[in-house]
C-alpha cells in the first residue's frame, strides 16, 4: 500500500517537472544542420600495429654452438662482449682431438708408402710380362720350323699368362692403395675439422645476447651443434617484426617510412618497411601477417624484445583542403532538397550558402585519417573557409559550438600529424 502511494507521488512530480520544462525545451532551437569546416592542413593516413625488436637476420639472434664434444677449458666472451667475425670466443680441451690427427696423418703416410711399393710390384710384373711374351714368340717360331717340342709352346703360353695375371693382380692392388690414400686424406681432414671445432668463433660482427654454458662445463654434441653463446648481429641497425591484420596488409608496401616508439624510451624512432612476409598466423580468428622493419638504433638503444609501437605511413598529403569524413556521408531529407532539381550522382559535400539552404558539389576523396579527408575538386581551393553538413540536429543535440564539443575530432594542426606519423616533409 505503502509503496503504490510512494510511486504514485514520484509520478506526479515526473510528470508537474516535464511540464515545467517542456515550453522551455520547444523555446530552445538551434540551427537545422551540423557543419563542420573546411581548412587546409596536412593528412597522413597510417596503419597502427604492434611488433618485436630482434636482430637483424635472426628473430632471436645467431647461436654459436660447439660441433664436438668435451671440456670447455676457456670463454673468451661474456655477456655483452663486442665480437667481430672470426674472433675465439671460446676454447674446448683439443688434446683428445690433436692425438686423432696425428693418427690419421701417420696412416696417410703408411697408405702413400704402400703406393709406391704397389707401383713397384706393377713395374715388376710388366718385366716378367715382357719376358713371357718374348719367350712364348721363339717358342712359337721353334715349334713352327719343328726344332722344338709343342710341350715347350705350352709352357710357355702358361707362363705368359700367369705373368699377366700377376700384372693385374698387382695394379688391382695398386688401386686398392690409392683408394685407401684418398680414405685416409679423408680421416685426416675430418680430424683437422673436428680439430679446428675446438676453437669456437664468432661468424659474424655482434654483441653476445647470451651465454648457455660455464668454463669448466662438459659439452656433448649429438645430432646437433650445442650452443654456447647467443650473438645479436650489429645492433646498430635492427629490425622490428610487427603483426599486421590482413585487413590493411594490402596497404603497406616496401619502403614505406615507418615511426615507432618504445616504452623503455619517451621518443620516436623511425625505420622503413623492408619485407612484407607471406607466412600468415591466425590467432582467434583474427589472419596477421609479419611486416619486417628496418631501423638505426642509436647509441643500441634498442635491445631485442622490447616491444615496438609502430605508425606505418601508407599514404600523406600536404597542405590541402579537408573536411570532416562524415560530410561525405551525409544524406539530406526530401524535403530539404525539394527545389534543387536533379541532383548529380557520386561522391558529393552538402554545403550551406549565404541564405541558409544547402546545395551539393561532386567531389572525390582524397588521403584520409578516418577522421578527415582530402577534398579532391575542380576549383578546390575556393571551398577553402566555408562549411559542409555533417548532419542533422536533433532534439537530444546539445546546442553549442562544435570546436567546443571534447567528442568531435579535432582538426590536425600544420606539423602534428595523426598518431605516431613522420614531421611533414619540408
Amino acid at each position: 500500500m505503502h509503496i503504490a502511494r510512494y510511486a504514485a507521488v514520484a509520478a506526479l512530480i515526473f510528470l508537474s517537472g516535464c511540464g515545467e520544462n517542456a515550453p522551455l525545451a520547444a523555446k530552445k532551437k538551434g540551427p537545422s544542420y551540423r557543419l563542420a569546416p573546411i581548412t587546409r592542413t596536412d593528412v597522413v593516413r597510417t596503419v597502427e600495429a604492434t611488433g618485436t625488436i630482434t636482430p637483424r637476420n635472426s628473430p632471436s639472434g645467431i647461436p654459436v654452438g660447439a660441433q664436438v664434444n668435451g671440456r670447455l677449458i676457456k670463454l673468451f666472451a661474456d655477456y655483452n662482449s663486442v665480437v667481430t667475425n672470426g674472433q675465439v670466443v671460446a676454447l674446448i680441451d683439443p688434446l683428445v682431438y690433436e692425438a686423432n690427427y696425428k693418427s690419421a696423418v701417420a696412416r696417410l703416410h703408411v697408405s702413400r708408402a704402400n703406393v709406391e711399393v704397389g707401383e713397384a710390384a706393377v713395374r715388376s710384373r710388366e718385366a716378367e710380362l715382357a719376358l713371357a711374351e718374348k719367350t712364348y714368340m721363339r717358342k712359337k717360331q721353334l715349334v713352327e720350323k719343328k726344332l722344338a717340342p709343342v710341350a715347350d709352346l705350352d709352357t710357355a703360353e702358361e707362363a705368359l699368362a700367369k705373368a699377366r695375371a700377376s700384372l693385374d693382380s698387382a695394379c688391382a692392388s695398386l688401386k686398392s692403395s690409392k683408394a685407401s690414400v684418398e680414405q685416409c686424406e679423408a680421416d685426416v681432414s675430418q680430424a683437422e675439422a673436428n680439430l679446428r671445432y675446438c676453437t669456437i668463433v664468432s661468424p659474424v660482427d655482434g654483441i653476445v645476447i647470451d651465454r648457455k654454458v660455464e668454463e669448466g662445463e662438459t659439452v656433448v654434441s649429438s645430432m646437433n651443434a650445442v650452443p654456447v653463446l647467443t650473438i645479436a648481429e650489429d645492433l646498430k641497425t635492427v629490425w622490428v617484426e610487427a603483426t599486421v591484420p590482413e585487413a590493411d596488409v594490402g596497404n603497406i608496401k616496401v619502403g614505406q617510412t615507418v615511426t615507432f616508439t618504445a616504452d623503455a624510451y619517451r621518443r620516436k624512432f623511425s625505420g622503413r618497411v623492408i619485407q612484407i612476409r607471406r607466412a600468415a598466423t591466425t590467432t582467434n580468428n583474427v589472419v596477421t601477417f609479419p611486416v619486417i622493419i628496418e631501423a638505426e638504433n642509436p647509441d643500441e638503444m634498442l635491445f631485442p624484445g622490447m616491444t615496438a609501437t609502430l605508425s606505418i605511413e601508407t599514404a600523406r598529403a600536404e597542405d590541402v583542403l579537408v573536411v570532416a569524413a562524415a560530410a561525405f556521408r551525409f544524406r539530406p531529407h526530401e524535403e530539404d532538397i525539394a527545389g534543387l532539381g536533379d541532383i548529380p550522382r557520386g561522391r558529393k559535400l552538402w554545403l550551406v550558402g549565404e541564405d541558409g539552404k544547402i546545395s551539393p558539389m561532386v567531389v572525390s576523396e582524397g588521403v584520409s585519417d578516418d577522421s578527415f579527408t582530402q577534398i579532391v575538386a575542380d576549383g578546390v581551393d575556393s571551398l577553402e573557409g566555408r562549411q559542409a553538413v555533417v548532419g542533422y540536429h536533433t532534439s537530444m543535440t546539445v546546442q553549442q559550438d562544435e570546436t567546443n564539443n571534447p567528442f568531435m575530432p579535432k582538426f590536425p594542426s600544420r606539423g602534428k600529424n595523426k598518431g605516431t606519423a613522420p614531421e611533414p616533409k619540408k
